[in-house]
């Protein structure tokens, strides 16, 4: 897997969502640099990672975890917080602290569960997507961005950023897309006794605030943020809040 690493202290794994690659977290590894090591990875299949089989939730932390042999913190954006939820279930001693951002236990919805997308939609995004994947992989940016304050200006900015580092693999797509419609993590989360910090944008419409705040009231040692005026990427509509909001947690 391709790791950038910038800054110097403790470190904070930065792991990306659906479609996107590390590259996304560019402005606020930057800014957390300055007295934290970031380390953002391109996941299995995505920006400058080989393509390869590493196709489920497991295989994924499997990878991970062989990356680094010291604890860290692990931040975790949409897929990437489901991939750091279980990671942090798994491996308590490597994940010291977690830091989930747009996250949900579970992204399809079920009869138990009303704050997941409906099984109709994810499967329509299967079928665009072996149709055509550049244009299904827009139109999945548009729906992250919906209501954020300065939509437009971050459509521009995420499109520009979604193929700098090359073609996504369609195996890690299509993967990507089995996880969010068939993984449930709401029986792990009572045994996450980790620090977590829970990071929502209030105006999200993939992984709704009830989500967040579900997380939050079932996990051991959690607590919410809601940003104002975000949707489904806080860091990038509010980068301010969300570096001031994740040193100050780190640092504690």
């Amino acid at each position: 897997m391709h790791i950038e690493v910038t800054g110097s202290g403790a470190p904070l794994l930065l792991i990306h969502g659906w479609g996107m690659h590390g590259g996304v977290w560019e402005e606020v590894a930057q800014k957390l640099a300055a007295d934290i090591r970031v380390h953002s990875v391109d996941l299995p299949g995505y920006g400058y990672s080989e393509a390869g089989k590493i196709t489920t939730l497991d295989a994924i932390v499997d990878e991970l975890s062989a990356s680094f042999d010291e604890p860290l913190a692990v931040c975790g954006w949409s897929l990437g917080g489901q991939i750091a939820l279980h990671w942090a279930a798994r491996e308590p001693d490597k994940v010291r602290r977690l830091i989930l951002v747009a996250s949900t236990p579970c992204f399809a919805r079920r009869a138990d569960w009303s704050c997941g997308m409906e099984s109709e939609v994810l499967a329509q995004f299967a079928g665009d997507l072996e149709q055509n994947h550049a244009t299904t992989l827009r139109r999945f940016i548009a729906l992250q961005l919906r209501g954020s304050e300065n939509e437009r200006e971050l459509q521009v900015r995420l499109r520009e950023r979604l193929f700098s580092r090359g073609e996504p693999d369609m195996v890690a797509l299509r993967a990507g897309l089995d996880i969010l419609r068939d993984v449930d993590l709401r029986g792990e989360l009572q045994h996450i006794k980790q620090p977590a910090m829970i990071i929502a944008g209030e105006r999200d419409k993939l992984t709704p605030p009830a989500a967040s705040r579900y997380l939050a009231r079932a996990m051991p040692s959690a607590r919410l943020m809601e940003v104002a005026g975000a949707a489904h990427a806080p860091f990038l509509s509010h980068p301010e809040i969300f570096v001031e909001q994740i040193k100050s947690f780190l640092h504690e």
